[in-house]
């Protein structure tokens, strides 16, 4: 029996909704959104971009502009900074197309690219905020070598071992494809044109999820929990002092109390760190032996619930952390709404 126009023409009509290159049969299928729901999505993964972006580059700009802040530890929050604004620059906008068309149309080159600097940034987020915990532990726990350990040379030195580290991690594992070994088959079965997935085998799954998250979140965790611990003794102590009359022990209380307070920040930003990114990490860990059940949709949103984390920490530096809130009024006013401040005005 022969179709007639309108049967062909509602058929083409179909296939243009459903696929995400109408002309070619290996394509892959199209996720629909409607109208009212693609708008929404626009719109609230640009505001994270947006915020994360110009929130980033806020703490990068005050630690570049204003003496006051430039230490070693604001050395580390500053890459960190870099690394978020990165993210949001450069992996979210890519991001944001491929979660709300519902399909890949850059290619297998760039979709690899893509992957690379999205598990690249991701991991120098982490390795940071290890360092972060680091330097924290050694500023509250042994102080007084404390300066001789973390200078300006050493953080460097880390700082560029943690960026090449990631780089390199990322990279090799995406384009070597050591990750699929053993799901050749799988991968055949579902490629497909305007697709961008990275899958993980079972060991490497594990091996990413352990290495890049639990590994390194167990150990902040754990530090944080000693820091706590020392930093309320020594309050203690100093408490005592002061209220017998002991001199000189104002200067000390207040930097002991400068200093739980910044690893307090510090500890904020670590446990919204793991909060955003823990859910992805067990579903990447669980998906390979649940014979990928997941439903894309589900990473996409654990992926964008981890990316707010980029969004979260310059938030946390502006409400938790007087110095960096002074900072931003100052370079908001100079700048944005140009009046005239002073780049030397106490933090104190």
């Amino acid at each position: 029996m022969s179709e007639s126009p309108a049967d062909i023409t509602t058929a083409n009509v179909t296939e243009t909704i459903f696929l995400c290159y109408p002309l070619r049969p290996d394509s892959c299928p199209r996720v629909q959104h409607l109208t009212v729901l693609k708008l929404l999505m626009y719109a609230f993964m640009l505001l994270i971009i947006v915020v994360t972006v110009c929130g980033n580059l806020l703490v990068v700009f005050s630690i570049s502009h204003f003496k006051q802040l430039q230490c070693p530890t604001h050395l580390i929050v500053q890459s960190l900074a870099a690394c978020d604004c990165l993210l949001g620059a450069l992996v979210m906008p890519y991001s944001m197309l491929r979660s709300v068309e519902g399909c890949w149309y850059l290619g297998d080159v760039v979709c690899k690219v893509h992957s690379s600097l999205d598990m690249t940034l991701c991991i120098s987020s982490k390795m940071h905020l290890s360092l972060i915990s680091v330097d924290r532990y050694w500023a509250i726990c042994d102080p007084l070598r404390y300066r001789t350990r973390v200078t300006t040379n050493s953080v460097t030195a880390f700082i560029t071992v943690t960026w090449l580290f990631a780089f390199a991690y990322s990279f090799s594992i995406v384009f070597s494809g050591v990750n699929a070994v053993g799901l050749e088959l799988l991968v055949v079965q579902i490629s497909c044109v305007g697709s961008c997935v990275l899958l993980f085998n079972k060991q490497w799954a594990l091996v990413c999820s352990i290495l890049t998250f639990f590994l390194p979140g167990t150990i902040m965790s754990s530090l944080y929990i000693k820091i706590f611990y020392v930093a309320r003794k020594h309050a203690k102590v100093l408490s005592e002092r002061v209220s017998v009359g002991a001199k000189g022990e104002f200067k000390s209380h207040t930097s002991t109390h400068r200093e739980r307070k910044a690893a307090k920040t510090v500890a904020i930003i670590v446990g919204a760190f793991l909060l955003c990114w823990l859910p992805f990490f067990i579903a990447t860990a669980l998906d390979p032996f649940l014979n990928f059940m997941t439903p894309a949709v589900v990473f996409d949103a654990l992926v964008w619930f981890g990316y707010f984390n980029s969004t979260c920490n310059p938030l946390i530096y502006g409400l938790f952390y007087p110095r960096f809130q002074k900072a931003f009024k100052i370079l908001i006013s100079t700048y944005i709404c140009g009046f005239s401040r002073s780049n030397t005005l106490s933090f104190e």
